[in-house]
């Protein structure tokens, strides 16, 4: 009997803190950086990007172009609480792949960025960009 119950608390455990894991997984964060404000980050602190180039509800990042900008995908997004679960969506892009979109466009992730708050890839050709919650997507 003591076996038994010794089983079930570890696969309880386990459960539990797998929901848990998982859970982390799918959370999105507001980071911020001393001149460039705040930003969108992954559960691991890895910086989410817009392309200026996409349209709400589609990628013109096709091909090549996701070789250098990776899609960021969730099935499901944990915001911060300062942030409506309703701007995360996700679409089906020309490729068949989903991609979560943050008010209704396309987040990027960027092959250079190797460590948590890592932003190198802001500005690019002047038409990639950190995604800041408080003004975005920006008037243009």
């Amino acid at each position: 009997m003591k076996r038994s119950y010794s089983l079930f608390l570890a696969i309880l455990t386990i459960v539990f803190f797998s929901g848990i894991a998982l859970a982390m997984h799918h959370e999105v964060k507001i980071a911020e950086k001393e001149g460039l404000g705040k930003y969108l980050a992954d559960t691991e602190g890895k910086t989410l990007y817009w392309y200026q180039k996409d349209t709400p509800g589609k990628s013109a990042c096709l091909k090549g172009c996701l070789e250098k900008w990776p899609i960021f995908y969730r099935e499901s997004v944990a915001p911060p609480s300062s942030i409506s679960k309703d701007d995360f969506g996700t679409i089906t892009r020309e490729d068949g792949k989903k991609q979560t979109t943050f008010r209704g466009y396309p987040l990027y992730y960027w092959i250079n960025d190797v460590n948590p708050a890592d932003t190198k890839g802001h500005g690019i050709n002047n038409v990639w960009f950190v995604v800041n919650p408080d003004n975005f997507p920006p008037k243009k």
